[in-house]
């Protein structure tokens, strides 16, 4: 780059086109008070001449119509050569004089509503009619160039131009390189919009390139751990949940937070409100106690006697309106974090009283069985999936041991299960009357995963003066299959009685005839829910 090029440029034309006419007669006038030449298409050339902004139409530049219904327009030498032409190289200064180009100083353009067509359900042709062609030429060429040309992709780049320019009417190079790369990670983040839906289309789940993007949403404070840099970006899913929130009161939501709000949400999401209420209290991205009740507070309460100590500083997610009620139980104890679909007027003012608390509101519940893809960075790398949508229903359970179980039984090893799902592996999941009594995370081992989860309940128990373990009398989960037996009889020490689990071990009948000496009746999903 040239010294020439180092030195602030002044704006003498530009060239607007945008679909998002927000601050744009504003601009206009800024750049009309300045006798900033302008150029402008369709409906913002209509937009500025109707605000009384002198204004050129493009077609009356070029001399080339608009043609092809909007789709020529810009795809023009006048256009592209007055934005890439360097001013300061003489054969592209004669190219200029040669062929009557202009240099153009400045380009506003943001492009055809893609990502928004796309989200409202749009059909296929109409999705492929708001891929913008020439905005990201355009945009592509500015930025290229930026030693010479401003490019503004949105409208809150209008602000640092207009305080830039309000002194003598240029721009610096820091600024246009600011926008440029701003500039082009907007074409980039397009693009993975539009390949990313083409690859829906034909069915192409895993296409030969993946390109992935995101707004971001907020600068977080720290990562997990407070020497580590973080931020929360949104992609362009609409589904449920911390992306969706609107965050009423409390502080700031850290890194953790947003893990551990979003893994409560997933977890509470997979509770149909209309079948009645639940509610899921996190902890470290684990769960530490979930429970349907007939009311919300009731099912706080069972979901808190779980595991108390844990639930202090935890998450709590609910899968209908928060009431009053359980407002005033969630903050009798410190709670970082409450998510519900809504919270009504009473709800929250008793958690405004509690200022730190932090209170979403997400407008409604992740569906549980939506597709969906999982990313996982690894070093030099990528890690993509499905999301677990899988569900198991009754039909789905095959009966193994000679005792087959009872019909409250069935609800609890169906409800234990789906708990199950999202504990991190190996995971094992005590349930009592449509509440977990015991939670075993994370373990290396399945029966130590088993045995803490016992020991987990008898010291809640204990703690609330009950002189039998919670797990007497109640049903298991494993995520995955026992290799041994000895897994299983942890379980059934802790006083089990029944035990739902995937199967498909080597050692299959060894745990079969090992429930069966126990007492135990067990059933098989065929569907395994590892969660790393």
């Amino acid at each position: 780059m040239t010294d020439s090029a180092d030195r602030p440029i002044p704006i003498r034309r530009a060239l607007i086109s945008v679909s998002d006419k927000s601050g744009l007669v504003e601009f206009g006038r800024f750049l009309a008070d300045r006798d900033v030449e302008i150029l402008s298409t369709g409906g913002s050339a209509k937009a500025l001449s109707d605000a009384g902004v002198p204004v050129r139409e493009v077609s009356d530049y070029t001399g080339f119509p608009e043609m092809m219904d909007g789709r020529v327009k810009t795809l023009h030498p006048k256009i592209h050569g007055g934005l890439l032409a360097l001013r300061d190289a003489p054969d592209h200064q004669a190219a200029m004089q040669d062929h009557d180009i202009s240099a153009i100083d400045l380009l506003a353009v943001n492009l055809y509503p893609f990502e928004e067509t796309v989200a409202r359900g749009a059909d296929f042709d109409t999705c492929i009619e708001n891929i913008d062609i020439g905005g990201p030429a355009m945009i592509r060429s500015a930025a290229k160039n930026h030693q010479h040309v401003a490019v503004l992709t949105e409208p809150d780049d209008y602000k640092a131009v207009m305080d830039e320019m309000a002194g003598d009417g240029t721009t610096g190079l820091s600024l246009r390189k600011r926008l440029a790369a701003k500039a082009f990670a907007r074409t980039g983040a397009y693009d993975a919009a539009i390949s990313g839906w083409f690859a829906g289309q034909v069915d192409d789940a895993y296409p030969l390139r993946l390109n992935l993007s995101g707004n971001l949403q907020e600068i977080l404070r720290y990562g997990e751990n407070p020497h580590q840099t973080a931020a929360f970006y949104r992609t362009g899913d609409t589904r449920f949940g911390v992306a969706t929130a609107t965050q009423l009161q409390g502080k700031a939501l850290s890194y953790n937070n947003l893990n551990d709000t979003d893994a409560a949400y997933e977890l509470v999401g997979e509770f149909d409100p209309s079948a009645g209420p639940a509610v899921a209290i996190i902890k470290h991205a684990n769960p530490c106690g979930v429970a349907r009740g007939e009311s919300l507070l009731e099912a706080y309460r069972k979901a808190l006697a779980c595991d108390p100590v844990s639930a202090f500083g935890g998450i709590i997610a609910l899968n209908q309106t928060l009431d009053a009620a359980t407002a005033e139980a969630v903050t009798e104890i410190l709670t970082e974090v409450i998510i519900a679909p809504d919270a009504d007027e009473a709800a929250r003012a008793i958690v405004a009283k509690k200022k730190n608390l932090r209170l979403l509101v997400t407008g409604g519940l992740p569906d549980p069985t939506a597709p969906g893809m999982t990313v996982k960075s690894l070093a030099g790398g990528l890690l993509v999936q499905g999301r677990d949508g899988g569900r198991v229903a009754r039909e789905d359970l095959k009966v193994v041991t000679k005792r087959a179980p009872s019909e409250q039984e069935l609800t609890d090893l169906l409800f234990a299960f789906t708990v199950c799902k999202h504990v991190k592996s190996n995971a094992i999941v005590y349930v009592k009357d449509g509440a977990t009594v015991g939670i075993g995370a994370g373990q290396m081992s399945r029966v130590d995963s088993s045995r803490i989860a016992a020991r987990k309940a008898a010291d809640a128990a204990g703690a609330a003066h009950e002189t039998a373990s919670r797990t007497e009398g109640s049903v298991v989960a494993s995520d995955a299959f026992f290799p041994f037996a000895d897994g299983l009889l942890a379980a059934a020490e802790a006083g089990a009685t029944a035990v739902i689990q995937p199967g498909g071990s080597l050692r299959d009948e060894e745990v079969i005839a090992a429930a069966d000496e126990a007492g135990l009746s067990m059933v098989l999903t065929g569907m395994r829910h590892f969660r790393h």
